[in-house]
């Protein structure tokens, strides 16, 4: 049987508000499979990744999963639909966040320990028979592992003590210190500060709306006497609830941004030293040298989710840095990149298509069904409307 750590991860999901009704146990995706022979049930070290598309955490565990080329079972949560609150989802993270992943015995659901895992346990010219393996995070956790572990799989962290691995965990630590959910919520909250935004007015109307009756809402659940509406998950909405207040101020919102700016000057620079250092050298160059590592994972995420948001005519497309235009423009064309984010046109039906359908599909209409489908389908015809008019107008 499987035990979860006990890490509580951090938030990475840009879904800024969870919805309060909640269909536990309902959800035909994730019942288990009683087949014995179906193909989950042959290898005790299967692959399980629960995620959400829109979840930036799980965006980059995903590219972790597919630069690896590894066989992966994916499992998607939907935020919006308030499956992580689900008890099936809760009995693997009492957290409520995704992404979780599960490696035959273990159940790992802390982003950054799920990263050293997977990196220790899958890497090229390394076979494990029921080794031991320690990971980073808030506390150090030993995980067993019984793979066999295939010579061309790609090693994403140099090894330690080299300056390639240490220039790696710099930009690692450097890049995930980035407030994401600030950037997200804020620029959701405040379109008149990005360009181009991928996300429809009608969520900022939404989130607003849901802000509105964040009080009335809080107050009701105080006088519910549902068993899952304990002590701390109040606490955890009323946190949630003040966090999204304050990136909804946009003097607070200016300053991250230009802190954000002065991150991507490094980052520039960084690249022109990499020109200079392998001046002549015929290889592709990237954030650390010419090898593609983690660092370079992280950076094309931020990348792809600061061009969704709008951003992106602000730091790079304008001219500015041109070294990280060229990177970008590289590594959207990588097989993993293109499989996991798509083309960032769509990125946002992508989620919402899959959540009206399976809305529907886990309850019969009902006056928040309809509208959300209604919402849902509106949403994607005015969303397919723009994109069309952007690439063929």
């Amino acid at each position: 049987m499987a035990t979860p750590n006990n890490v509580t991860p951090t938030n990475c999901s840009w879904w800024p508000i969870s919805a309060l009704e909640n269909d536990a146990g309902k959800s035909m995706e994730t019942e288990e499979i009683q087949d014995p022979a179906h193909p989950a049930f042959r290898s005790k070290d299967r692959l399980v990744l629960y995620h959400w598309t829109q979840s930036f955490s799980s965006q980059k565990v995903r590219l972790v999963i597919a630069e690896k080329g590894l066989p992966c079972e994916e499992r998607d949560v939907s935020m919006p639909l308030t499956e992580h609150k689900e008890p099936w989802f809760m009995r693997l993270n009492l957290g409520e966040e995704v992404p979780v992943i599960i490696h035959g015995d273990n159940i790992i659901s802390d982003y950054n320990q799920i990263i050293d895992y997977m990196e220790k346990t899958f890497t090229g010219g390394k076979t494990r028979h029921e080794a031991t393996v320690k990971v980073r995070g808030p506390r150090e956790e030993f995980f067993p592992s019984s793979c066999c572990i295939s010579e061309n799989v790609a090693q994403l962290i140099p090894e330690a003590g080299s300056l390639l691995h240490s220039r790696v965990m710099q930009y690692r630590e450097l890049l995930d210190s980035l407030p994401m959910d600030a950037y997200t919520h804020g620029c959701i909250l405040h379109p008149e500060l990005t360009t181009d935004s991928m996300i429809p007015k009608y969520a900022t109307a939404e989130i607003r709306r849901h802000l509105a009756n964040a009080s009335t809402d809080l107050l009701k659940l105080d006088h519910e006497e549902e068993p899952q509406l304990t002590e701390p998950y109040l606490s955890k909405q009323k946190k949630l609830m003040a966090k999204i207040l304050e990136h909804d101020n946009v003097n607070y919102l200016k300053k991250i941004l230009g802190e954000l700016g002065m991150v991507l000057d490094q980052i520039e620079a960084e690249l022109e030293k990499r020109k200079i250092e392998y001046q002549g050298q015929k290889c592709e160059l990237w954030l650390c040298g010419c090898v593609f590592t983690l660092a370079d994972i992280l950076l094309g995420a931020t990348l792809h989710r600061l061009k969704f948001l709008g951003l992106s005519k602000k730091y790079w497309e304008d001219g500015s840095r041109p070294n990280l235009q060229n990177f970008f423009e590289r590594i959207q064309k990588r097989f993993a990149f293109r499989k996991v984010l798509g083309d960032i046109h769509t990125t946002l039906l992508s989620a919402v298509v899959p959540n009206a359908f399976r809305l529907v599909k886990r309850k019969p209409p009902s006056f928040f069904g309809a509208s959300f489908l209604m919402g849902s389908l509106g949403g994607m015809g005015y969303f397919a409307y723009w994109y069309l008019k952007k690439k063929y107008i």
